[in-house]
């Protein structure tokens, strides 16, 4: 994925932000076990080792990960899982007192999301000459794909929240209502657009890797 000529962004750089993240996710886990608050250390975990995805992509399945790429899937992780704590001074957080943090980090997650999707179908496509996907198809694809994934993810975030509430828990995830869930697809058809215009411009070194591999799988 090339997209450091936007951002303007070397690798070094990118390896300081990412290592800034996970010191702060660090961070955020001894909040969260200072609070008590089970959501919040559950959340920076996870954070932290997406944070470390993007390394073991590149070392143990030659995935090449550049320094845009890497960023981009830190960045969606890390706001998330800053999105948990609450703001300075206050036990409210950043997703309840902060009416565009949960469009960004559900913008940002998604175009992660629908960018996975498009890699795998695109080579997938391009390796095997019994399936074709013509590129409008693929436009639709990616946003039924990203949009099949955040009603799951709203399922996951109901079913978690309905478990919390009867065991008398926190949560770690939290739904705020019909209203919100409807919102957060709106915003997750966002990010699966962002990937349908751009993806075939800067997703195809990901692609040829992805079919490289396919090349060497046994038939």
């Amino acid at each position: 994925m090339r997209i450091r000529s936007y951002f303007r962004i070397d690798e070094r750089r990118q390896s300081q932000l990412s290592r800034a993240m996970q010191v702060v996710l660090v961070g955020l886990v001894f909040i969260g076990l200072d609070r008590g608050n089970f959501g919040i250390v559950v959340n920076a975990l996870v954070g932290l080792g997406v944070t470390y995805l993007p390394a073991m992509l590149e070392r143990d399945y030659r995935i090449p990960m550049d320094a845009g790429l890497t960023l981009w899937i830190s960045s969606a992780a890390f706001l998330h899982a800053l999105g948990t704590v609450g703001l300075p001074g206050s036990e409210t957080s950043f997703y309840s007192g902060v009416w565009w943090w949960d469009h960004l980090t559900h913008a940002l997650s998604s175009s992660v999301v629908a960018a996975a999707g498009y890699a795998t179908v695109r080579a997938v496509d391009e390796h095997t000459a019994d399936i074709y996907l013509p590129p409008r198809f693929m436009f639709v694809f990616i946003l039924l794909f990203v949009l099949a994934f955040g009603v799951f993810w709203e399922v996951i975030e109901f079913a978690i929240s309905g478990a919390a509430s009867l065991a008398g828990t926190g949560s770690v995830l939290t739904q705020y209502g019909l209203d919100d869930t409807l919102l957060d697809l709106v915003f997750d058809a966002v990010g699966g657009v962002i990937v349908a215009v751009w993806g075939t411009a800067h997703l195809s070194d990901v692609v040829g890797a992805l079919e490289r591999r396919l090349e060497r799988e046994p038939r």
